[in-house]
Formats: C-alpha cells, sequence, structure tokens
C-alpha cells in the first residue's frame, strides 16, 4: 500500500474514533512512562516540547501543566480539534511535515504514533525528527513490537479504514534508532489489551547533532 493511502485511512479511522480516544482514561504504565519522561526533561532544562500524534491531546496538557512550552500535531483534523479545545497550540500535520513548523525544540515526545509509518520510510521520518530538535535534546518513542511485521488492522466497530501498523524486534529497533539517536534506556513492557497481554518498546533517546 502507498504513503498516500496509508495517510487516507489513518486519518479516516483517527477521525472517527476521536471521541472515543477523548472520552477514554489513560493505563496506569502509560502515565508512568510520561511522568519519568517528565521528570528527566526538567532535570535537564529541557521545556520546549513537541508532541508527534498527540491524539485528543491528554499528553501534550500533562505537559503544559507541567510548565513545558508545547506544540502538538496530528493527522486528524477531529484530534486536532480535540487539542486545540484543551488550549494547546495544535496543527493537523504529520510526522512527514515537521519543518512546515518553522521551529525547533529540546524535547519530542510521541506515544504509540511511528508504529504507523512503513518500515522503509522510517529513517527519513527519525531524520526528520532530528533535524527540528536541538542539539543533546530528548526524543521519546514508544511504539507495541517485540516481533518484526507490517500489516493493516480494520476496527470494524470504528471504521472500514485499515491501520497500517510496523513492528519490529527488541534487536532491530535498537539497531535502527542507534543510527540516529543515542540511546539513553530502552524497555521492554508486558501490557494487557483486553484478553491479549502486547510486547510494548519506550525509549529514550537524546539527539546526536
Amino acid at each position: 500500500m502507498d504513503t498516500h493511502t496509508i495517510k487516507d485511512n489513518l486519518r479516516s479511522f483517527y477521525n472517527q474514533e476521536a471521541a472515543l480516544r477523548d472520552a477514554s482514561a489513560k493505563a496506569d504504565w502509560k502515565v508512568k512512562i510520561r511522568r519519568e519522561f517528565s521528570d528527566l526533561a526538567k532535570k535537564k532544562g529541557k521545556m520546549d516540547l513537541l508532541e508527534i500524534g498527540a491524539g485528543a491531546g491528554y499528553d501534550s496538557r500533562y505537559f503544559m501543566d507541567s510548565g513545558f512550552n508545547v506544540v502538538a500535531i496530528d493527522l486528524s483534523c477531529e484530534m486536532v480539534k480535540k487539542c486545540i479545545e484543551k488550549g494547546i497550540e495544535a496543527y493537523e500535520l504529520d510526522y512527514y511535515e515537521l519543518p512546515a513548523l518553522h521551529k525547533r525544540f529540546n524535547c519530542v515526545w510521541a506515544m504509540n504514533t511511528l508504529l504507523h509509518v512503513p518500515k522503509k520510510e522510517l529513517p527519513a521520518v527519525l531524520d526528520g525528527i532530528g533535524a527540528i530538535l536541538d542539539a543533546n535534546g530528548l526524543f521519546y518513542m514508544g511504539v507495541y513490537g517485540g516481533a518484526d511485521y507490517e500489516n493493516e488492522f480494520i476496527k470494524d466497530d470504528v471504521s472500514k479504514a485499515s491501520r497500517f501498523f510496523s513492528s519490529y524486534s527488541e534487536k532491530n529497533l535498537k539497531t535502527l534508532l542507534a543510527n540516529h539517536f543515542n540511546i539513553i534506556s530502552f524497555e521492554q513492557l508486558e501490557v494487557s489489551r483486553g484478553a491479549e497481554t502486547h510486547i510494548f518498546q519506550s525509549v529514550v533517546m537524546e539527539n546526536k547533532c
């Protein structure tokens, strides 16, 4: 599937799921990861943060309430509306369009969004993140994975539009990320989603440039 179709399908799905996401509570393990990254960034004095794939804006709002200067972007116009309703500076953009912001940041937060990037395109997306991130800036990337594959998934109760997912083994994700950033920490968590258990890969990095 080509990138244009992937993006159209993702936009359609998340536009339709915006209200549901806005009403959903965040899992405790995600709250813990977010708090730990916030504490690290504060300790290092890095308070200008870009959230990529902000969804309904709860993470961006948390960082704002914690004293960060926040900009949020999302592919979905409905998700961007939810962000703006929360007082967040938010734009309808995706990870391919970061130069359009005409800004640099010393933190980037990407929770469960870069898993939608085809593997052949992720190196370029990571280069784009590095280009808008200050020297020694912090980058958080959280993705489900644990095995190497790419596939599409349809969640019928929300939308007929398919979502594209990329998944990486620990070894291959570490190798890829190390080509672009210095890895500070890499943690694999077993998390429950309904009756299923999934591997979540939580990575904190520092820009090499």
